[in-house]
């Protein structure tokens, strides 16, 4: 079926997130709090079998590439299960996950022989005792275990997400840089957000995107620039001779929101039309109200004309309520 999930500025959404859960096995500091955040009820969480309900028929619109997100996805039971429901979809070009890898080791393969394309590991630090400091939970082992599983699982290419905070960990980003020579990893460096927690460090600790580069280039040489395919939020560079990639994403001093492909499916069955303005439609009333098909297609649609043409936070607007955690990221 031709594409038809065109918003009202020209942009084709080709691309949607899937939180499966709001639990997390973490407390990040600019995520979570030390004791968590509000749960919601069981019942309240979308099943699998509506999950992929939706994403059927947001196939049939156009929607190409999905991926699964939490919380942390992994401490849900079954994803494999529905990972490799998703991948039977015809439609469906790419199928990712985001993790904070601490389960990663023990589900790489099957979530592989699922059909999981690739993963995104988020990871904030290279030192044990950091790691214990900004997660507050787990080991930095099994992050690496688990990064190295799904290099051997065959989910390709391995991309690490490093969250950049003044004071916290922004002496380790050239050292990140440097394993996208000796490991081949695609490093990501992120612009902390003022969302939930994360608004915390966006004062004293907020480190911008250009000051990153700036940093990695002093130490290790030129960042070139590598051709965009504008399907990510990401500008990609390439260190001399480096296997992997430098990406920087710059949601705060550089938005990419004109280029924008995605919506979002929160855990508890909203569809969220833009992270950082909000525009929610609830889709888990309508699925077991016994919605027909084309009831949940006009959903669909209704949530992708709600599109903003992009975020407002130069203009002080405030940010929706909802915590990282409930939407996906």
């Amino acid at each position: 079926m031709t594409a038809s999930l065109r918003d009202a500025f020209g942009r084709s959404i080709t691309y949607l997130r899937l939180s499966v859960t709001d639990r997390c096995n973490l407390r990040c500091l600019y995520c979570m709090p030390e004791e968590g955040v509000p749960l919601k009820r069981h019942d309240h969480i979308l099943r699998y079998e509506e999950i992929v309900r939706l994403v059927r028929l947001g196939a049939e619109l156009g929607i190409t590439k999905v991926r699964v997100t939490g919380g942390e996805p992994l401490v849900r039971p079954g994803v494999v299960q529905l990972v490799r429901m998703l991948s039977d979809i015809p439609g469906l070009a790419d199928i990712a996950l985001t993790t904070n890898g601490i389960l990663l080791a023990q589900h790489a393969r099957g979530l592989a022989e699922a059909g999981l394309k690739r993963v995104n590991v988020s990871l904030d630090t290279l030192r044990p005792e950091r790691f214990q400091r900004i997660a507050r939970r787990g080991r930095l082992q099994d992050v690496l275990d688990g990064l190295e599983a799904a290099r051997s699982a065959g989910l390709s290419p391995i991309k690490v997400n490093m969250v950049v905070i003044r004071g916290l960990n922004d002496d380790e980003a050239v050292d990140f840089a440097r394993l996208s020579i000796s490991e081949g990893w695609h490093v990501r460096f992120i612009e902390v957000m003022p969302l939930g927690e994360g608004e915390h460090w966006t004062h004293d600790g907020f480190v911008p995107a250009s000051e990153m580069r700036a940093r990695i280039e002093a130490e290790l040489g030129p960042l070139a620039p590598l051709p965009s395919d504008r399907s990510g939020p990401a500008r990609t560079y390439r260190l001399h001779d480096a296997p992997g990639t430098v990406g920087l994403i710059t949601p705060v001093t550089e938005h990419f929101c004109g280029t924008c492909n995605r919506l979002r499916l929160s855990a508890d069955g909203r569809l969220v039309a833009c992270l950082l303005r909000g525009g929610e439609l609830d889709v888990r009333g309508p699925l077991r109200r016994g919605a027909t098909d084309d009831e949940l297609r006009a959903l669909l649609l209704q949530a992708v004309a709600l599109k903003p043409a992009g975020h407002r936070l130069a203009q002080g607007e405030p940010l929706p309520a909802r915590s990282m955690s409930g939407i996906g990221g």
